[in-house]
């Protein structure tokens, strides 16, 4: 079976919106369908080997970030929720303040902001400079309790130099929290590299899964510093003894979990997980690299055509955004999208997102809708 074999598209669909959701491949259809035949015939009989399936996926996770350990992988509904635990956790005082990004998914802003009644600021650093990294940094100072930023922001495909920052974390004592839903399934992913306190991101996008299911990364010493604010029978650290009347939480990141697990979404992730894993990031990265460079060539062909994503090697993963300059983006967007060219308007522009099995035959078809 061929990458493309596991993605049995619409023959009329061109699919570049793998930065928003990104289509499940056969084999996560497939494990649905078994999970949900089981349940239909037998209920949770094997509900021991369904424990195994969720292991695997945290081990897979573990695997796709570089982390120490799948004890520091945390399973939450999605980005937004993981960042909460984050903001509620952690014990500010009156006065700190919080970096972020101008090109943040508002995921990455909202939750931050709503901290104004506990005397927290953010502070937003503007990326719209030949040095954003350094933006950032010089963003930060004697309050600056945490930075978070998006490895790849959402808009223009902006990618990060998440090394630099984690250093400049460390140095000044300020704890790195990043958002990596645009990275994570799209590129090589290394949070010891980034010496990143705490990594966040849905599976919904580049790792091909499903919504409603996202990974939280956190390093032993950060975690200690969350106060929990949701307690139940799966986070406590002697699951499973339920005449136990003393409990305590868990000391892994389990701890952040605490009810009865999203079992049929980790069957699906599991199974998207085990494709990155048999093809590898890093020629699941070279593929998709491929295709972004193959779109922007393209594109610069076009003389109507302005290309807002940075164009330099460095600065990309799978995200490309651009404008007409005589049709407005609303107006071409929908027009793509009736010509079923599945795409998103965002950043003013139009963004297209391949991934590593996209045809380079639909690619052109895109492209040729573009000059008519």
């Amino acid at each position: 079976m061929t990458w493309q074999d596991e993605f049995p598209q619409d023959e009329e669909l061109v699919y570049l919106n793998h930065a928003a959701v990104g289509p499940w491949p056969q084999r996560a259809q497939q494990a649905v369908s078994e999970f949900a035949e089981e349940n239909v015939r037998q209920g949770a009989a094997h509900y021991p080997a369904w424990l195994k399936v969720e292991q695997s996926l945290r081990q897979r996770l573990q695997h796709l970030i570089n982390a120490p350990s799948c004890d520091d992988i945390a399973l939450q509904k999605n980005t937004s929720e993981a960042l909460s635990v984050i903001a509620y956790g952690l014990p500010w005082q009156s006065g700190d303040n919080i970096v972020i990004s101008n090109h943040e998914f508002p995921s990455n802003r909202i939750v931050w902001e709503s901290l104004a009644s506990q005397g927290v600021t953010v502070k937003i650093a503007d990326l719209d400079n030949t040095d954003p990294e350094q933006a950032i940094i010089d963003c930060m100072d004697a309050h600056t309790r945490l930075l978070s930023v998006s490895s790849v922001q959402y808009a223009s495909g902006l990618k990060l130099d998440c090394i630099k920052l984690g250093h400049a974390c460390l140095q000044q004592n300020v704890l790195f929290c990043i958002d990596a839903i645009q990275s994570i399934g799209a590129q090589q992913f290394d949070t010891q590299a980034y010496q990143a306190d705490f990594v966040v991101a849905d599976g919904h996008k580049w790792m091909l899964g499903p919504e409603g299911l996202a990974l939280f990364y956190s390093t032993p010493q950060a975690r200690d510093q969350l106060q929990l604010n949701e307690y139940g029978w799966h986070m406590v650290k002697h699951r499973g003894e339920y005449d136990r009347l003393e409990w305590e939480a868990a000391q892994n990141a389990q701890r952040f979990e605490c009810g009865s697990p999203n079992m049929l979404g980790a069957y699906a992730l599991n199974a998207s997980l085990s494709l990155l894993e048999e093809i590898g990031m890093s020629e699941v990265e070279r593929q998709l690299t491929q295709r972004v460079d193959y779109i922007l060539d393209g594109l610069s062909a076009l003389s109507d055509i302005n290309v807002i994503s940075p164009i330099q090697a460095h600065r990309r993963a799978g995200i490309v955004t651009f404008r007409h300059k005589f049709i407005s983006a609303p107006q071409l967007y929908h027009s793509l999208m009736d010509h079923n060219i599945i795409c998103a308007h965002r950043g003013g522009g139009i963004r297209f997102s391949p991934h590593f099995y996209t045809p380079f035959e639909k690619i052109d078809q895109a492209l040729n809708f573009l000059t008519q």
